[in-house]
C-alpha cells in the first residue's frame, strides 16, 4: 500500500477466545462433536430463559415504541431505575444522568480506552481479560501495564505489585478492577477493595472496574460494589445483562459516572462519551426496556439465587474432579463462571503429548505447531482439542506469563459436565506424565 494502514498498537488486538474456534471449527468438518469451554454463554450450556421472562420481552415486541429510538444515554425509566438499584446500597448516590448505555461492554470498553490520550495510561490485572488488555495497549499503542493476581493466594491481587508500578510510572492515571473476576473467579473481599481506593486516593487516580458479575457469586460469597467503599474519588463501574438474565445477544451494557463532578478531567471524560453515544444516536432499545420488568418481577430473584447455587455446585464438583490433580494450581470459584487452572512451574516442556488415534487430526494438529514460540499451555490446549475435542482457552492469551487455561462452569446437565471434567483431569495427568517420562 502507499501508506501503512494500521497505526502502531493496533495488532494488539486479539480475541483468543473466539480465536480457537477456528481451529475447532476444521475439527467439526471432519465430523467430530466439540465441547465448547471457551466462552461464557450460558445459552450455548443448556441454560434455559425462563418463561415469564419471555413473557416480558413478547409483550414488549408488541408495543410500537419498543422499534424506535431511545433516548441517546439511554431510556430514562431504565436509568431511574438502576441508578435506585445503586444507591439503595448506601455508597456513592448516582442519578439517572450518570448511567450511559452502550451495545454491550465490548462497546463500551471499546469507546472507554478510544478517548484517552496514548500516554494514559490504566493498569489492569493479570491474567487479564482479553477485551480490557487488548483495548488498552491498542490506544497506548504498546503491551498493557499489568498487576498480578497471585493463584498461590486464591487469585488475590498483589497490592504491592500494584502499588510499585503505579508508583514508579506517572502515566498510569487508572486502575482496572474486575470484580468477580474474569478469567479466574475469584471475588475481591471489601478490605482488598479498600486497598484499591487508598492507592487511587494517594496517586490522584481514576478507578475502572467491571463488575457485570457482580450478581453471580455462590457458595456463601458475596460481591461488595466499589459504590460502598469508593468514597470521593472519581470511578466508572462497567454493568450488564449478559450473563445474569441470561441474554448474551441482547448486547446492552452500561456506565455509571461516580463522582462525577470531583475532577474536571473526569467530567470532560464523561461528557465525551455522552457526545461519542450522541453521534451514534442511541443504543438498541428493546433490552434496555425489559431491564426494569425482568429485575423487579417477583420471581426473579429466586431465579437468581437458583442458577446461583447451581453455579456454586458446579464449583464444588469440579474442586472435587480436579483440585487433587498434581502438576496444577486450582483455586475453587467464588463468583461469575469461569475457573483459571495453573500449571506449576516446569512441568511443562516442548515434548508432551496426548495420543491422536485419527491421521487427519493429528494432520491438522502439526500444522497448528509450527510455531517455536508457542507457549506451552497453547500447545497443551491444542492438544487437549485434537484428542479429547474440548476446546479451552490458553491463559497466556490472558495477557499473563503464567501458563494454564480457562474454563467455564455453565454446564447445566451434571452427566456432561462431569463427564468432560473427568475426561479433562485424565488429560492433565496424560500430559504430564508424559513429561517425566521424557526428563
Amino acid at each position: 500500500m502507499r501508506q501503512p494502514l494500521l497505526r502502531p498498537g493496533a495488532e494488539e488486538l486479539s480475541y483468543e477466545i473466539r480465536g480457537i474456534v477456528k481451529k475447532a471449527r476444521q475439527i467439526e468438518a471432519l465430523g467430530y462433536e466439540i465441547t465448547w469451554e471457551n466462552i461464557g454463554d450460558p445459552i450455548q450450556k443448556n441454560n434455559r430463559v425462563p418463561g415469564w421472562m419471555k413473557e416480558i420481552i413478547a409483550d414488549l415486541l408488541q408495543q410500537d415504541k419498543t422499534y424506535g429510538y431511545a433516548d441517546s444515554k439511554g431510556v430514562l425509566e431504565t436509568r431511574h431505575f438502576l441508578a435506585q438499584l445503586n444507591n439503595q446500597n448506601g455508597g456513592v448516590q448516582i442519578s439517572a444522568e450518570d448511567i450511559l448505555f452502550f451495545n454491550g461492554l465490548g462497546d463500551a470498553i471499546a469507546k472507554l480506552y478510544q478517548f484517552l490520550t496514548p500516554t494514559a495510561r490504566i493498569i489492569g490485572p493479570s491474567p487479564a481479560y482479553s477485551t480490557h488488555s487488548s483495548a488498552e495497549a491498542a490506544h497506548a499503542n504498546t503491551s498493557p501495564i499489568t498487576y498480578k493476581l497471585d493463584p498461590d493466594n486464591q487469585w488475590l491481587p498483589d497490592v504491592e505489585d500494584l502499588y510499585l508500578k503505579v508508583r514508579y510510572n506517572p502515566s498510569i492515571v487508572g486502575i482496572l478492577i474486575i470484580n468477580p473476576d474474569n478469567p479466574t473467579g475469584m471475588v475481591y473481599p471489601r478490605e482488598v477493595l479498600e486497598s484499591f481506593v487508598k492507592i487511587a486516593e494517594e496517586f490522584d487516580l481514576l478507578l475502572i472496574i467491571d463488575e457485570i458479575y457482580q450478581n453471580i457469586t455462590y457458595n456463601g460469597i458475596t460481591a461488595v460494589p466499589l459504590a460502598e467503599v469508593i468514597g470521593a474519588r472519581p470511578a466508572i463501574s462497567l454493568k450488564g445483562i449478559s450473563k445474569e438474565f441470561p441474554w448474551p445477544g441482547a448486547r446492552c451494557g452500561w456506565m455509571e459516572f461516580y463522582n462525577r463532578d470531583s475532577s474536571l478531567e473526569f467530567s470532560k471524560l464523561c461528557q465525551t462519551l455522552e457526545n461519542a453515544k450522541m453521534i451514534e444516536v442511541c443504543s438498541t432499545i428493546l433490552p434496555q426496556l425489559a431491564i426494569p420488568r425482568i429485575m423487579s418481577h417477583p420471581a426473579y430473584h429466586e431465579y437468581r439465587q437458583k442458577a446461583n447455587e447451581a453455579i456454586g455446585k458446579r464449583s464444588e464438583w469440579m474442586k472435587e474432579i480436579l483440585g487433587g490433580i498434581p502438576g496444577i494450581k486450582f483455586n475453587p470459584t467464588q463468583g461469575a463462571f469461569y475457573n483459571t487452572i495453573v500449571f506449576d512451574e516446569s512441568v511443562l516442556h516442548a515434548g508432551q503429548s496426548l495420543p491422536v488415534e485419527d491421521p487427519r487430526l493429528e494432520a491438522l494438529l502439526q500444522t497448528w505447531l509450527t510455531d517455536p514460540k508457542m507457549p506451552l499451555d497453547k500447545r497443551f490446549v491444542y492438544y487437549l482439542l485434537v484428542a479429547e475435542r474440548i476446546c479451552v482457552v490458553p491463559i497466556s492469551s490472558f495477557c499473563s506469563d503464567l501458563r494454564g487455561f480457562r474454563v467455564t462452569l455453565l454446564e447445566e446437565k451434571e452427566e456432561v459436565f462431569k463427564d468432560t471434567f473427568r475426561r479433562l483431569g485424565r488429560a492433565i495427568v496424560r500430559y504430564l506424565e508424559c513429561g517425566i517420562s521424557l526428563q
